[in-house]
Parts: C-alpha cells; sequence; structure tokens
C-alpha cells in the first residue's frame, strides 16, 4: 500500500523515468524502436515454423495453433522481460541510487513499465492475428486487464527480491536466467495444459507454478472466454503466493536499501 501510494506522488516523475528507461533499450540502434516489433516478430516466427512445419502442429482445441500460440507467450514474454529487468534495477540504476533525494524502491516499477510498452508489440500482433482468424474481442477480453495486474503485481513482489539482494550477490541474476529457462518448458506456453489430465500427480505440480495460472488464463479468456474466478482455488493460492513474496522483498529491500550505496 505505501508503495502504491509513493508511485502515485511520483507519477510524473516515474513515467519520464519509464519513457527514458524504453527509449535507452534501443539508444544507439539505427532502427531505433522499431526493433521492439521486429524481436517479437522473429521470435513468433521461429516458433511458428518449428512446431507446424518441424513437429507437425495442428490446431488446439480447434483454435489456430499460432493463434493458440500467441495467446501464451503475449503474457509469459511480459513476465520474462518485467521480471528480469527488474532484478536487475538496483545494479543498473546505480548513479540514482546514490541520490539521497530519490526513492530507489521506485526502480523496479520503473523496469516494468518499460517492458510494459516493450509488449505492447506483441499485443498489436495478437490483436492482428485474431483478426485474421475470426476471433473478434469480446466483453470477457476485459479480463486481460486483471491478468494484467497479475503480471505487474508478481513482478514488482519477485522484483523488489531480486533487486535487494543482486547488489550483494550479483550470481543471482544468472540463476534467475536459469530458472526462467526451466520454468518457459514448465509452464504451458508451448504445449496444452491438457496433456497432463492422464497425469494427475504432474497435472497439481503445474498448479503450483504461479505463471501456469497467468498463461493458462490469459490464453482462456482471448480463445475460449473462460471467466477468471474459474479457477479459484489456483487464483487464491496465486495471490497468496505474490502476497507472501511481496512482504519479503518489501522487508528484504527496506532492510538492504541504506546498504546499497555502500557495494555498487
Amino acid at each position: 500500500m505505501k508503495l502504491a501510494i509513493l508511485a502515485i506522488k511520483n507519477r510524473k516523475m516515474l513515467l519520464n523515468l519509464i519513457k527514458s528507461d524504453f527509449k535507452n533499450r534501443y539508444l544507439g540502434n539505427h532502427l531505433g524502436i522499431v526493433w521492439a516489433f521486429i524481436q517479437p516478430l522473429v521470435m513468433v516466427a521461429v516458433y511458428w515454423f518449428v512446431f507446424t512445419k518441424g513437429f507437425r502442429a495442428g490446431a488446439v482445441s480447434n483454435v489456430p495453433f499460432l493463434l493458440w500460440l500467441l495467446a501464451g507467450m503475449v503474457p509469459w514474454f511480459l513476465l520474462n522481460d518485467a521480471i528480469m529487468s527488474s532484478s536487475s534495477a538496483v545494479t543498473s540504476q546505480a548513479f540514482m541510487v546514490k541520490k539521497i533525494v530519490f526513492e530507489v524502491k521506485l526502480l523496479p516499477i520503473v523496469k516494468i513499465g518499460s517492458a510494459v510498452i516493450v509488449n505492447l508489440a506483441f499485443w498489436i500482433l495478437l490483436l492482428i492475428i485474431c483478426f485474421a482468424y475470426g476471433y473478434y474481442p469480446t466483453i470477457w477480453w476485459l479480463q486481460l486487464v486483471y491478468y494484467m495486474f497479475c503480471i505487474i503485481a508478481i513482478s514488482l513482489s519477485l522484483g523488489l527480491l531480486f533487486s535487494a539482494i543482486m547488489p550483494f550477490w550479483p550470481d543471482i541474476g544468472q540463476i534467475v536466467a536459469v530458472i526462467f529457462q526451466v520454468m518457459f518448458w514448465a509452464t504451458p506456453v508451448m504445449w496444452n495444459k491438457d496433456m497432463l489430465l492422464s497425469h494427475p500427480k504432474y497435472q497439481y505440480i503445474i498448479k503450483l507454478n504461479p505463471f501456469a495460472y497467468i498463461v493458462d488464463g490469459f490464453r482462456d479468456t482471448v480463445v475460449a472466454q473462460i471467466p477468471f474466478w474459474h479457477y479459484y482455488n489456483q487464483m487464491i493460492y496465486f495471490w497468496v503466493f505474490v502476497l507472501v513474496v511481496y512482504y519479503l522483498g518489501n522487508r528484504t529491500f527496506n532492510k538492504l536499501r541504506p546498504h546499497f550505496a555502500d557495494v555498487l
């Protein structure tokens, strides 16, 4: 709650920092911000070609494979980008950490905000693919706002925790990168969750993955119009997980904050 109030009070500065961070991502490149659109297009094209031409993947639950794939990739790439970038928020902005008048706890929010802007290219691509296959926005798509809030909440919670630890233990960045490589395949982004219906034990393990709740919910909203409260058990688990991690991250950040300038 205190962080939300802090963000609101400093909203103008926060927005300027987010814009600046977004521009700095592509500063020095000849194509500039165009790379924000080229990268997702190439990623989606590669995965689509490999799975449809190489593995001969067809429609999933009567949903065209490209649409099904993109509906899972959009939230995943935002999760990956937001958490990875917010984890290095303190170490990558050392000059701002040393400014006494600046509230360092806003840095993870800046990184997450920048990741959201970059992810807009995926949203535009998803909308185009939906129209191409005859899937048009419905009132159920308003649930995407909820899932976007879920992404921001879990990214901020983990970002606070990891960004507080990284100045003292830089290896945490590599550890998080490896974990996300594993989580990409442990989350039903590239495969259908229904494949586990005959394996209850593995299905239970996947349900413990908070990222699976977001990816499945996002995909269910776009292609199946399933209400977000349908899987209420997973919803409760997800928010308990987020609140616990936020509590740990906030406490860790507050405790280590006075020592950031000494180690940077």
